[in-house]
């Protein structure tokens, strides 16, 4: 069985079919950067692997990509154990990303929501929650993309069954947004 190569085959399909997205993704990066560089806070979530995305790009915001440069604000929803379980526990799953956006995102943050299905309650929720509140939001997606598509300002698709490709995928989006937000910073 020559499982790399058909795994790496079914990688080459999904990018050749997202491709088309690629200006999306270009400018999407372009208003995350402004957005940071600017002073606004970057908020990102999702829920299993997702989760895994949502942290690294946030991470790579405070810290950084691959240049030295000042940190920048962003936080992910996915990661404070207390929160979640305190949220989970008193409002139900479903609220555990919303709750914390009500208390900490403002109008013009940024919030990103990975997710490789779009139809997970609390990825649906926050959406609403933030763009209640003035936030702009970013979906970035798999499969059809689910409800979370029409949710988001702004949504990106990778049209593929499987997650781990959407995974993949996700994977390179987020590297072009921390790959945008670094040049910016370097040339200012």
């Amino acid at each position: 069985m020559a499982r790399f190569r058909d795994q790496s085959d079914e990688l080459r399909t999904v990018l050749q079919d997202f491709a088309p997205q690629g200006e999306a993704v270009d400018a999407i990066a372009r208003l995350v950067a402004s957005a940071v560089i600017g002073g606004r806070t970057l908020f990102t979530c999702g829920n299993g692997g997702s989760a895994a995305d949502a942290i690294h790009l946030a991470e790579e915001m405070v810290g950084r990509y691959r240049g030295d440069r000042r940190p920048l604000a962003a936080v992910c929803l996915n990661t404070d154990v207390g929160a979640l379980t305190c949220i989970a526990n008193d409002y139900g799953y479903g609220q555990v990303f919303a709750r914390q956006l009500q208390a900490l995102g403002r109008p013009s943050d940024v919030l990103i929501v990975f997710s490789t299905s779009g139809g997970s309650p609390n990825i649906l929720n926050v959406l609403a929650t933030a763009q209640a509140g003035g936030l702009m939001t970013i979906a970035i997606l798999g499969k059809d993309g689910g409800a979370a598509r029409t949710r988001a300002d702004h949504a990106l698709v990778v049209p593929s069954a499987s997650s781990a490709r959407i995974q993949e995928v996700h994977g390179l989006i987020l590297h072009s947004i921390c790959e945008e937000v670094e040049e910016r910073c370097s040339a200012g």
